[in-house]
């Protein structure tokens, strides 16, 4: 069946893609934005989360999920039950460490970040962009780390199509 050849590598595909997303994130977008001037590294969050919300980041980061559920679903009812439990794991750990935290916790960080006028004085930038990084960063080292698991977990369930 073409369907369970597609839909497990779009699954791998998907959750890689957004895996290496919130990977750069963590070991280069936010570490050169805290080498910029406060000021600097809070217009340029600003601007960048004002980007992301784009077509090209769309599938990864909303159909990754989905996908990977399909996957699990067609996979489960071609009795393909280890490679489906896998999938089924992947999607459940990417839409909680990955696409939940984005929304409980990163959307609201960055929609009050929008909000902020950067100050003239860079001492009070400096405290801003502090917080805001410090806080920042930690999540995206739990949405990296989940959604690297969804790739693992990805990868395990194809070694387990047969």
């Amino acid at each position: 069946m073409i369907s369970t050849r597609v839909f497990p590598l779009a699954s791998l595909l998907l959750s890689a893609a957004i895996f290496g997303f919130f990977y750069a994130w963590v070991c280069s977008t936010m570490w050169g934005l805290d080498a910029a001037g406060p000021a600097v590294a809070i217009e340029a969050m600003q601007a960048m989360n004002a980007s992301v919300r784009n077509a090209v980041f769309f599938p990864a980061f909303f159909l990754t999920p989905v996908v990977l559920a399909v996957t699990a679903a067609l996979l489960m009812r071609t009795g393909r039950r280890g490679a489906a439990i896998r999938f089924a794991l992947a999607a459940g750990v990417y839409a909680t460490g990955g696409f939940g935290v984005t929304v409980i916790v990163n959307v609201p960080m960055n929609q009050a970040l929008a909000q902020v006028v950067v100050p003239d004085a860079t001492e009070a930038a400096g405290e801003i962009w502090r917080s805001y990084s410090e806080r920042c960063q930690l999540w995206n080292q739990v949405r990296a780390m989940a959604s690297g698991l969804a790739v693992l977990l990805t990868g395990i369930g194809l070694l387990r199509i047969s």
